[in-house]
């Protein structure tokens, strides 16, 4: 069964489509937004490898004609340099502005080919066909598009909504675990941002998902799916409420961002880890009670995801360094640092001007370098 979520934004609205198969019935559900029958992929070499020619067959299939372009998996290829080889080859294919990109892949590849489309011609419409559970229940959901920067991720990118969601639940039957709990990382999110009874719901199922039960992944992508088209359409750009959904990322990226975009921690794991880190300040700041603190910091623990500073491969890490890549996180205003807090599991809050030097003892008490 195919469950459709819509994101309402006006005339740019769009369908989110959860099931399996998708992807062979590609054409079916691209053809109609296409004027003439031919289009680009992205996807990365994993990607490729494993899923590349049973998307293409489909598509040349139903008489859509597909060129391929391959990029290197992680995140280190959401780069500068990526994204001009990535524009030189749109380019090459003498792409115009009536044609579409489809973004096979996880959040690197949804995030590149996005931004690549959103600046291409000064904009192309796009596709995105997550691969994996981050991507199908968050990247790919909402316009978010961009590269990262020395100085922090995702710093250089655009707003630009795709015109169809295909999550085929089919391609996670090939996803490695540990990609699997990265994902899984931001469905905890969203019952820990607004949504307790979800929240509740995964402290009991979260194995059955993990251990990739039909039933219970497939209510996990559509609860999650519908809480952020529920965000995205009451606030597309970020001026408000879409701001919960960075629950936890203020920590992740910092971290992300100092141990330079490794492999060693991926995204899933550092917002796993930055979900218990926000929770564990709320309670310090006397904003959340400590039991659900305790609570959230267990179902992230539960899921096999980092929980604390010492779980990592660089477990020690500079308070000060950290401050440092928080004052460029893009929430952050005036030089003021911004988290997204709890007051209570299910129910986050945006702070504003949050102490420095509160976060400072914090990050000492969480195991960081004075």
């Amino acid at each position: 069964m195919t469950v459709a979520v819509r994101v309402g934004l006006g005339p740019r609205s769009y369908e989110v489509l959860i099931g399996r198969g998708l992807v062979d019935a590609a054409a079916e559900h691209v053809g109609p937004l296409l004027k003439r029958r031919r289009t680009a992929i992205v996807m990365d070499e994993t990607v490729d490898a494993l899923h590349g020619p049973r998307l293409i067959g489909a598509l040349e299939a139903g008489g859509v004609a597909a060129e391929a372009i391959v990029v290197a998996p992680g995140e280190q290829t959401k780069s500068f340099a990526e994204l001009e080889r990535l524009c030189g080859r749109l380019l090459d294919l003498e792409l115009d502005r009536s044609d579409l990109v489809l973004a096979f892949g996880g959040g690197v590849v949804g995030d590149l080919a996005g931004f690549a489309a959103a600046i291409f011609k000064r904009g192309i419409g796009f596709v995105q066909i997550p691969t994996t559970l981050l991507a199908q229940v968050d990247s790919s959901v909402g316009g978010k598009t961009a590269i990262d920067a020395p100085q922090g991720k995702n710093l250089i990118g655009a707003f630009h909504q795709p015109r169809l969601v295909l999550a085929d639940l089919s391609m996670l039957d090939t996803l490695p675990d540990r990609e699997l709990r990265c994902g899984y990382a931001e469905v905890l999110k969203y019952g820990l941002l607004g949504d307790p009874a979800f929240f509740e719901w995964l402290e009991g199922a979260g194995p059955a998902v993990l251990a990739r039960e039909e039933g219970a992944l497939a209510r996990a992508v559509a609860r999650s799916v519908e809480m952020k088209a529920e965000i995205v359409a009451e606030d597309e750009r970020e001026a408000g409420r879409r701001a919960l959904l960075n629950l936890g990322h203020t920590f992740a990226h910092a971290l992300e961002a100092q141990v330079g975009f490794d492999e060693g921690l991926k995204h899933g794991e550092a917002v796993g880890l930055g979900c218990a880190m926000a929770f564990r300040f709320s309670a310090f700041l006397g904003q959340c009670p400590a039991q659900d603190a305790a609570r959230a910091c267990q179902a992230v623990a539960a899921a096999g995801l980092p929980s604390t500073l010492a779980e990592l491969a660089d477990g020690t890490f500079s308070a000060e360094a950290l401050l440092g890549r928080m004052a460029q996180d893009k929430k952050a205003e005036g030089g003021a640092l911004t988290f997204v807090l709890a007051r209570r599991l299910g129910e986050a809050f945006v702070a504003k001007g949050v102490d420095r030097e509160a976060v400072r003892g914090f990050l000492i008490g969480e195991g960081a370098r004075g």
